[in-house]
Formats: C-alpha cells, structure tokens, sequence
C-alpha cells in the first residue's frame, strides 16, 4: 500500500527555490560567517555576482529581443508597467513611514519597485493562459536587458534619498561586477552559447547555488550587526498587506490599461504577466551590490513579493485559460474579464443545398417557408 503524498493545492504553487532561499537565511541566522569566514564568503559573494551576470549575458538572444521590437507598442507599455508605474507606486509609499513600514523595509521595497521584470515565470503563465508566448519571451528578455543599466540608474536616483548609501563605489562596483561582466557574455555568446546549451541543467545550478551564496553572505552581514531587531512580526505583516495592494494594482492596471489601448486578448496576457512581475534572480545580486551589509534587509520584500506574485498568478493563469477552448475560442458563459468581442464572429450562413444542423425546429420553420413560397407562386 502507497503512503499518501502531500502535494500543495494547484492555487498554492510552492516555489523549491524559494524553500531553498528560506533554508538558506535560516542557515546565516544560526551560523553567519565571522572574521575570516565572512571576508571569504564576500569575497565569493562578488565572484558569483559577476559570473551569474556574465551567464546572463551570454544566454540572453539580442537578437530575438530585437526582432520583437515590431510589437513596439506591447514592448513600451511593459516597460512604463514595470520602470514607470510600478516605481511611482514605491515613491507614494513613502507616506507609509514609520506608521506602517520602518525605514529599512521601506528602502527595500521601494528597491523592489525598480527590479526589471522575470523572464521565465511570465512566460511560463503566458503559456497556460494561452496568451501571446512569443511576446512575453521578447518582453521579458528586453526588460532584462534595459534593466541591467536602468535599474541601478534610478536606484540611484530616488534610493539616495533614503539611506541606502548609493555613493561613487557602489556605482563603480555595480560597472565591474554587473555591466562589464554582462557585455563579455554578449561579446562571447558566439563562442560560448553551444557550450551553455549542451550543459544547461549543470549551469543551472550553478546560478541558484551562486544566488544562494550571495544571500547567505549578506544575510550573515546583517545578523552580525544585528540589523534584524529593527523588524517586528507586526511590521512583517504590514509589509506582506502592502505587497498584496501593491500587486493587485499592478495587476489591475496591466489587466484593464491594456485593454483600453486596444490589445487584442492574447497580447493583453503577455502584458498582464510581464508588467506585474519581479525577477527574484536578478533583483537579488543587485541588491548585494547596492546595499552591502544591508542587503538582508532590503531582498526581503523582494523575497515575499516573489511568492505572493506565483501564487496569485497561478490561479489568475487558469481563469484566462478556462475563457477559451483548445482553439482559443472564448468559451460561452466563462468568468472573468471575459473575451474580445473581435473574437465573437456571427454564425455562418447555411447554404440552401446544406442539410440542417439546428434540430427539428429549424427543420420545421424551412418546410413552412417552403408551403409559404409555394402558396404565393400558385396564386400567381
């Protein structure tokens, strides 16, 4: 007899990486490097920074990116989502310190704000919504791109103003260990791309291990300075109630914005999911970058935010493809924000040699017109 296997709920989608991430912090909050441990684990900290950026670069396909850029508008309307809306967002939340959110928490959801969206998951949902895959590959790929540069610029220019410590040095490591490595994978993806592919599996956990270095190594250099007594569990759970108001209009302005601007549905999903998600993967180095010592701190709401973005997703995912049929037909009678009214074309006219498909009744009303038509001719 088979023992019974928990397995979460379709609606409760439980990230392994996001375990291994918790597992990861709990691991610095009972044995965080000291001495020369902790100058050994920064040190490999900024080695895995650079090489997980360089493995960025060499896998991303300019090229592909680029000849999305037909779907121009689809690609604007997600960068404004995700580098407009979305920071703006952040920066009216500043009202909410210290009432709701301490200092700390606040900087890291603001930097959270200025995260460039993922690639994998939003073309994951894509796909089971039945919406535009292609769009969301060439979106996602391109916020990636743009926000290599784009995410430090305005991290310097509205986290400033918040403590964070942007300063000379972080600009110059952020050149050294993000952009420079970055472009010498693109320089080198000719020669290296066949080698990535071949042992890609092997290379992925080269990434999530390298992911987990860096948050083990300034989830230590937090615990050293004692930096996590600034957090309450009552401020925790303000930071989870403002992630999920923040979510929710992100997602409504993706959902209905683009509506209004006249995407057809399928674009409208790669849209909805592209502009409303936060890449974990990228937003993690640059944060070790960014805040140092502080970056325990400031990759939590990222952390949380992740989460909370998978599961809403996933249940969101299944109410746009429960809409259409296996043909992307829009199925009568379904929830939701509901079909293009492009997509319900008029039945089509049956040709007077075709036999009858609508039942009896039909059948009927054609014998009366038939009597009709031939009453009228005999009268004549």
């Amino acid at each position: 007899m088979r023992r019974p296997v928990f397995r979460p709920p379709s609606w409760f989608p439980v990230d392994g990486y996001l375990l291994a991430l918790l597992g990861t912090v709990g691991l610095a909050a009972l044995l965080p490097a000291r001495g020369v441990a902790a100058t050994a684990a920064d040190g490999a900290s900024t080695g895995a920074v650079a090489l997980l950026f360089f493995l960025y670069g060499a896998r991303l396909s300019t090229r592909e990116a680029m000849d999305g850029l037909r779907h121009w508008r689809l690609h604007l309307t997600t960068l404004a989502c995700t580098f407009v809306a979305f920071p703006v967002l952040g920066l009216a939340a500043r009202g909410l310190v210290p009432l709701v959110l301490p200092p700390a928490l606040y900087t890291g959801l603001l930097f959270l704000c200025l995260v460039p969206s993922t690639v994998q998951s939003s073309i994951a949902f894509t796909s089971i919504a039945r919406g535009n895959v292609a769009a969301a590959i060439c979106a996602g790929s391109f916020s990636s791109i743009v926000g290599i540069v784009l995410t430090p610029l305005l991290a310097g220019l509205v986290l400033h103003g918040n403590g964070s410590g942007f300063s000379v040095h972080s600009l110059v490591s952020i050149v050294c260990q993000l952009l420079l490595p970055f472009v010498a994978g693109q320089l080198l993806r000719r020669w290296v791309s066949g080698f990535l592919t071949r042992h890609k599996k092997v290379l992925g956990y080269v990434d999530r291990g390298s992911i987990l270095l860096v948050v083990y190594a300034a989830f230590s250099a937090g615990m050293v300075q004692g930096i996590w007594h600034q957090v309450s569990p009552l401020r925790l759970l303000c930071l989870v109630g403002v992630e999920a108001v923040l979510l929710a209009v992100m997602l409504t302005l993706t959902s209905y914005g683009s509506r209004k601007l006249g995407f057809s549905r399928a674009d409208r999903i790669a849209i909805t999911f592209a502009g409303s998600k936060k890449s974990l993967a990228a937003g993690l180095p640059m944060a070790s970058v960014l805040f140092g010592a502080q970056a325990g701190l400031a990759v939590l709401p990222l952390m949380l935010f992740h989460q909370m973005q998978l599961m809403v997703c996933a249940v969101l995912a299944k109410r746009y493809a429960a809409q259409v049929d296996a043909d992307g037909r829009p199925v009568v009678g379904s929830g939701g924000a509901g079909p293009d009214r492009s997509a319900q074309r008029p039945p089509a006219t049956r040709s007077s040699g075709s036999p009858s498909t609508n039942g009896p009744a039909t059948d009927a009303s054609s014998t009366r017109t038939r009597e009709s038509s031939a009453s009228v001719r005999a009268r004549r």
